[in-house]
């Protein structure tokens, strides 16, 4: 399937590793032009370089905090400048950090929500110029299954995560008629450096193995085994493309089935 992305204008943010290196290397091999973004410009440059090599189209790389909203506001505007406007944003960060409500303060919270909410919302905004001038414009939130059920010693997610997905259930409502689709992708555990972090925070505190702890996550899956973030790339990429043209609003789990929710 031909998804119409040839020489699209997509910034990835969060894209040095995990699964916005993926999501961005999948739009790079759909024929995209991609920008990707982390706060580490190093590793920016060694996930472009391998991108760049596989697909041969052109990866650029620009370093921000997108947590702080002036950083974020000038990556958007440097992105447009690139390649001359902007057709797709996928906005994605860092999770916050692990723990149960006891184990956070005040400052904790507040630097929870600027990661994982109003970078979202920071970036969404300067984008909107940009998006509003393409005749293919999208915008795809990378949330986590926490936004559809709680995940154990997750709290700061749990809690925060569902805005996310408010956040762009409202903006399909409001965008809808200027035809700029916002959807949401929700992966669940998928095999990443994040993943193994928290399974080694899980075996410290269970005094288990990783090993235990990777099964024991696994057997909660009905696919029994976790996903890969070549998966949830295909998703989002076709999320993010005209083939997806009819689909706005949804909260699209990735999870193997793991969400027990019938909606």
């Amino acid at each position: 399937m031909d998804l119409g992305l040839t020489n699209a204008r997509v910034l990835v943010t969060a894209a040095s590793q995990g699964l916005g290196a993926a999501t961005a290397r999948q739009f790079s091999l759909e024929g995209a032009r991609v920008i990707i973004n982390s706060r580490n410009l190093a590793a920016l440059q060694d996930t472009a370089a391998a991108i760049v090599e596989e697909s041969g189209n052109p990866v650029f790389t620009l370093a921000a905090d997108v947590s702080d909203e002036a950083a974020a506001s000038r990556l958007v505007k440097n992105a447009a400048e690139v390649y001359g406007g902007l057709d797709i944003l996928v906005t994605n960060a860092g999770g916050p950090p692990g723990g149960t409500f006891d184990d956070f303060d005040l400052t904790t919270w507040r630097s929870a929500v600027d990661l994982t909410l109003l970078s979202a919302v920071s970036l969404i905004r300067a984008a909107l110029p940009y998006l509003r001038q393409s005749k293919r414009a999208a915008v795809l939130a990378v949330v986590s299954i926490a936004a559809k059920q709680p995940v154990g010693n997750l709290t700061l997610s749990n809690v925060i995560r569902p805005a996310v997905v408010g956040l762009t259930k409202t903006l399909s409502l409001e965008l809808g008629a200027e035809n700029i689709r916002v959807n949401s992708i929700l992966p669940g555990i998928t095999e990443t450096e994040r993943i193994v972090h928290l399974m080694q925070g899980r075996a410290s505190r269970n005094n288990t193995s990783i090993d235990d702890e990777r099964a024991l996550t696994a057997n909660e899956i009905p696919l029994r085994r976790f996903g890969t973030p070549e998966e949830f790339a295909n998703a989002a990429v076709f999320l993010c493309s005209p083939a997806a043209g009819f689909i706005n609003g949804i909260a699209l789990l990735v999870d193997g089935g793991a969400a027990r929710a019938t909606l």
